[in-house]
């Protein structure tokens, strides 16, 4: 029952945001909005997104060289590219695949190879909570006043000390335990430590450090440059484009790849700076149609390729 809530929910959810945005415009007006849009701008936003993509598998690779292991570009690349398309099947499940591709062609234990991609994923939080936190300076009056409307801070801090307690007592029960189990799960934890301790243990911290904010700066840029194809929408405050893209951001984890609550993010970001619906969607449509085909372009040659590449290699 939980694999099948993992895999039909999200699926569920993004039929009724499809259905929600197409209820919002008409599609005949959004395929309007597809012909009339400046391609050039798009493909330049496409091929930021490429630029970012590659960033971070070459990023990955100086978290796996303390622990020993100097794995080849070329199944970083094409293990990112992996993820990013079977996250489009079951949301996080390319995480998984991600860690299983270099087990199976590099040798790296899964716990390991798993553990770099939790630290990177804390890295990608630390920048995007500065990017929250540039856009709450610019407007915070506004989005201040939206926040305390429907976000009751008491119950936040107690859900966050219940949670803290729970996963407390949870490591002293594991600690103590000598089941079969409980050894798998200490030899996996320890595994898993390693790999997020990898990122303070790297020679090469501040191209890491320069590659993450490349990736984030790409984010945005390609954000930012998409939306010029709008005309529309070519002159809206720039806090309207990093609102935009932190719901969006968001919106990719409530379905898989973002289907249909992509669009929708932005809509009501948008809609905040009163920001007409109509552009508002077309832009998250065209933004995601033009990622999600350069995801499914991409991630299908790596999966398709990744057996030929390695057994090349191996000879």
């Amino acid at each position: 029952m939980k694999s099948i809530l993992k895999i039909s929910l999200p699926l569920l959810l993004s039929v009724v945001a499809v259905w929600y945005s197409f209820s919002i415009i008409p599609f005949g007006s959004l395929v309007g909005s597809f012909k009339e849009a400046n391609y050039s701008w798009v493909i330049l936003g496409t091929f930021l997104g490429l630029l970012s993509h590659l960033s971070r598998a070459y990023r990955w690779r100086f978290q796996l060289e303390p622990m020993g292991y100097n794995i080849k570009l070329g199944n970083s690349v094409m293990a990112v590219f992996a993820t990013y398309l079977i996250n489009y099947t079951v949301p996080r499940a390319g995480e998984i695949a991600r860690a299983s591709i270099l087990t199976n062609y590099e040798g790296v234990p899964f716990e390991k190879s798993f553990g770099t991609i939790v630290s990177e994923r804390i890295a990608d939080m630390v920048v995007m909570l500065v990017i929250i936190a540039v856009t709450l300076f610019l407007q915070y009056d506004f989005i201040f006043t939206k926040l305390s409307e429907n976000i009751a801070p008491l119950k936040i801090l107690i859900g966050a000390i219940a949670g803290l307690i729970l996963i407390v007592i949870i490591i002293l029960i594991i600690r103590k335990a000598q089941s079969k189990i409980a050894l798998k799960i200490k030899s996996f934890a320890m595994g898993l430590v390693e790999g997020i301790l990898s990122i303070f243990k790297m020679k090469k911290k501040w191209p890491f450090i320069f590659h993450t904010l490349f990736i984030w700066g790409m984010y945005i840029l390609m954000f930012y440059v998409t939306s010029l194809s709008i005309p529309e929408i070519t002159n809206i405050p720039f806090a309207a484009i990093l609102i935009g893209f932190i719901l969006a951001s968001f919106s990719i984890a409530a379905t898989n790849g973002g289907i249909g609550s992509y669009p929708l993010a932005i809509y009501a970001a948008f809609s905040i700076f009163n920001i007409p619906e109509d552009p508002s969607i077309a832009f998250g449509w065209i933004m995601w149609t033009s990622q999600t085909l350069m995801i499914i372009l991409f991630g299908g040659f790596s999966l398709f390729y990744l057996p030929f590449y390695n057994r090349n290699h191996s000879k």
